[in-house]
């Protein structure tokens, strides 16, 4: 198409703008590796070598110091722990070895301490697990939502771990309605994130986003969690349950402690 020389104010000109795109075929591009020639292109993929190494400095460096000051504030107690020159002075209990009697006493809420480790255990291991896999190239980016599908059922199937451990921690602690934690061990953490995930969801429906979770899998998740993760729970509780209580290192007081008089800064309120 030509382009007149000279346009009036009326005239109306189409101008068309045509492309053409050539594909070129190499077998030699394994489809694993497709994306690679664009990611070394990035200068920011690249590993930062020097500022792991200087962050690994500044954490060793912080370590250091606070370890001197650690010893320095305890070396006059820790020097006459090692002195037992004189019987008397070896019986006799001073420093920060007084509360040596109270420190595995049971806690108030130990139900609630044994279901948040028992929680915690079971998150760990899925992180840990889910890292291990992604670092050995198991979870490709190029697999939507493969990442957050191998954590969930990770997540699913850990759940012996999670009793074992809150049955454990729970028996240690002198406890003894084991039915009730094993429930809150299956329910109370999963429960509070399926609520709040549950009512984003609803806020996302009522919106029309096409970000929201369709009705079925919900369902499939809720199957998931009462089919699969809570007899999981039941069977590590069981076994924890059957282990003998954790020994501690140091007989507890019977009488506690008296917790001195504080600030008026330092009280909770």
């Amino acid at each position: 198409m030509e382009i007149p020389n000279e346009l009036s104010k009326d005239q109306i000109i189409d101008v068309y703008y045509t492309y053409s795109v050539y594909f070129t075929r190499n077998d030699n591009i394994k489809w694993s590796s497709r994306w690679d020639y664009i990611l070394d292109s990035m200068p920011h993929t690249n590993i930062q070598w020097f500022s792991i190494l200087n962050s690994l400095v500044i954490v060793l460096f912080l370590t250091g110091m606070v370890a001197m000051i650690l010893l320095r504030t305890l070396h006059k107690d820790i020097a006459r722990y090692n002195q037992i020159d004189l019987e008397d002075d070896a019986q006799e209990e001073f420093g920060w070895k007084l509360v040596h009697g109270d420190i595995f006493r049971s806690p108030q809420h130990s139900m609630l301490l044994s279901v948040f480790l028992g929680s915690g255990v079971q998150v760990l291991c899925m992180a840990v697990i889910t890292l291990f896999f992604a670092c050995l190239g198991f979870l490709s980016p190029a697999n939507r939502g493969a990442l957050m599908t191998c954590a969930l059922i990770l997540y699913v199937c850990l759940g012996t771990p999670a009793g074992y451990v809150s049955a454990r921690i729970y028996k240690s602690c002198g406890g003894y309605r084991w039915k009730m934690n094993v429930i809150l061990t299956s329910l109370l953490c999963p429960g509070i994130v399926f609520s709040l995930f549950f009512v984003m969801n609803i806020i996302l429906w009522i919106k029309g986003s096409s970000a929201a979770i369709p009705f079925s899998t919900l369902i499939a998740l809720l199957a998931l969690w009462f089919l699969v993760s809570l007899p999981l729970t039941f069977v590590g509780a069981y076994f924890g349950f059957r282990k003998r209580a954790i020994e501690q290192p140091v007989r507890t007081n019977q009488i506690p402690r008296q917790i001195p008089d504080q600030s008026f800064m330092y009280l909770s309120y």
